[in-house]
C-alpha cells in the first residue's frame, strides 16, 4: 500500500524550504500548467511539475515531501517540491533494461520515519541473457542507497523481455504484495511450482509468512497467494476493507480488474476475455467455472499501470474512487468500488501513456508519463 502522508502546514514549509539534493538539476518545464481538464469533481489543472525523466516507471512519497522517482534504464531520482531532481543516487542495483525490464517500482517503507527503508522492484539479470523480477530493499542516505540486499528473486529466470509485472504494495498486516508477469511464458502461470504469473505475498525481510496459502505445501512455491495471472503493473490495497485490488494487462483485449484472494486461480492462459494476437481464439472465463473470473474486464483494453485509492481532501467526491494508471487510455480511469463490487464511473484524459500514479502530502495526484522525455504531472482543482 503506498502510505497517504498528512503532513502540518509546518512541516510542509519546512520540507519546501529544505534544500535540493546534491546536484540537483532545475527543470525548465517545471510549474508550467499543461491543460486544464473537465472532470466529475470540476476543471481540474495538470502543471508539469518535472521533466526530462527517461521512461520513469514508479513514484512514491518520503514523509518530508520529496519523492522517488525510478527510470527504467536503472536510475533512482530525489524529486524535490520545487521540481528540481537529484542526480540519479548510488547503490541502486544493476538491472535488465531490455524490453520492458528495468528498474520499475519504488516503496516507501511505512515505518520510513524509523527505520529509513525503502523498497525497489526490478528485472534482475541472471545467466546466458537471462532475467526475471527481484524485489530487494536499502537505507536511503543523503548520498543514495546503503545496504541493499535482494529479498525475493522471481523464479525461474527466463529469457525474453516482456511481461515482468511489478508492483510493490504493504498490506495492513505489515506483509508485502508483489506481482509478477509470466515472462510472456503463458502456461507457467498456471504452474504452482514456479512464481511466474503470480502475486507473491513476503514479510518484510522477504521471507514466507506460514498463513500462505501453498506454504505447507511441497509441490508448490511457498511465496503464492494467487495465481493464473498475465502480467500486472496496477495494484492497491482498499484501505476500507484491507482487500488487495490489481488491475493487469490482457492480451489482445482482456484487460482485467481483479480482487485476488488467497490459493485462487485467475485462469490465464487457459481462459481470458482476450483473444491471442494472432487472432486464436481463448475460452471465455465463464466456461470455467472452477476459476475466477475478472470483476470488471475492458475491451478495448486501457493498459492498466499504476494505481491508488484516493483518500484526500482536494476531490471529495472521489474518496474512496480507484484511480488507475492507463497507458493505452492516454489517462487516469476511475472505477468505484464497494466491497467486493467494482465499476468504471470515469476516464480523466490526460494524452499522454501514464505509467504510475500518487497521491502527495498535499493531496493532489502526482502521475508519471511513460515516455523517453517522460514527466511528473500534478492534478489540483482549477482555481
Amino acid at each position: 500500500m503506498r502510505i497517504t502522508l498528512t503532513l502540518s502546514a509546518a512541516a510542509l514549509l519546512a520540507a519546501l524550504a529544505s534544500p535540493a539534493p546534491a546536484m540537483a538539476q532545475a527543470q525548465p518545464g517545471a510549474g508550467k500548467a499543461v491543460r486544464t481538464v473537465s472532470t466529475s469533481a470540476g476543471p481540474v489543472a495538470v502543471t508539469r511539475i518535472a521533466e526530462g525523466l527517461d521512461r520513469p516507471w514508479g513514484i512514491d512519497f518520503l514523509p518530508d515531501g520529496r519523492a522517488l522517482v525510478t527510470e527504467k534504464p536503472g536510475r533512482l531520482r530525489l524529486l524535490a517540491r520545487d521540481g528540481s531532481l537529484s542526480a540519479p543516487l548510488a547503490g541502486t542495483p544493476k538491472v535488465f533494461a531490455q524490453g520492458q525490464g528495468g528498474l520499475m517500482d519504488v516503496a516507501v517503507d511505512p515505518q520510513f520515519a524509523q527505520n529509513r527503508t525503502i523498497y525497489l522492484s526490478f528485472a534482475e539479470p541472471g545467466e546466458k541473457g537471462t532475467a526475471g523480477t527481484a524485489l530487494g530493499r536499502g537505507t536511503l542516505t543523503d548520498g543514495g542507497i546503503e545496504n541493499f540486499q535482494v529479498i525475493f528473486r522471481q523464479a525461474p529466470k527466463v529469457t525474453g523481455g516482456n511481461h515482468f509485472g511489478n508492483r510493490i504494495v504493504f498490506a495492513p498486516d505489515g506483509h508485502i504484495f508483489l506481482t509478477l508477469g509470466e515472462r510472456n511464458m503463458f502456461d507457467p502461470a498456471q504452474d504452482r511450482a514456479v512464481t511466474l504469473g503470480k502475486v507473491v505475498r513476503l514479510t518484510r525481510d522477504g521471507s514466507i509468512p506460514s498463513d500462505n496459502p501453498f506454504a505447507r505445501n511441497a509441490r508448490a512455491a511457498g511465496a503464492i497467494w494467487s495465481y493464473g495471472h498475465r502480467n500486472i503493473e496496477a495494484a492497491a490495497i482498499d484501505p476500507r476493507t484491507g482487500s488487495l485490488w490489481v488491475a493487469e494487462m490482457g492480451p489482445k483485449g482482456g484487460d482485467e480488474l481483479n480482487r485476488p484472494e488467497a490459493g485462487k486461480n485467475y485462469g490465464w492462459p487457459v481462459v481470458s476475455w482476450g483473444n491471442h494476437y494472432d487472432g486464436r481464439d481463448i475460452p471465455d472465463p465463464p466456461t470455467r467455472r472452477d476459476l475466477t473470473d475478472a470483476v470488471i474486464h475492458w475491451t478495448p483494453v486501457i493498459s492498466p499501470s499504476g494505481m491508488l485509492f484516493y483518500g484526500g481532501a482536494l476531490f471529495p467526491d472521489w474518496r474512496g474512487s480507484a484511480l488507475i494508471g492507463g497507458l493505452g487510455a492516454r489517462g487516469l480511469v476511475r472505477v468505484a468500488i464497494d466491497g467486493t463490487g467494482a465499476k468504471e464511473v470515469e476516464r480523466i484524459p490526460l494524452d499522454a501513456r501514464i505509467r504510475d500514479v500518487a497521491q502527495g502530502p498535499d493531496d493532489a495526484l502526482y502521475v508519471i508519463t511513460d515516455a523517453a522525455d517522460g514527466a511528473v504531472l500534478r492534478l489540483a482543482p482549477a482555481q
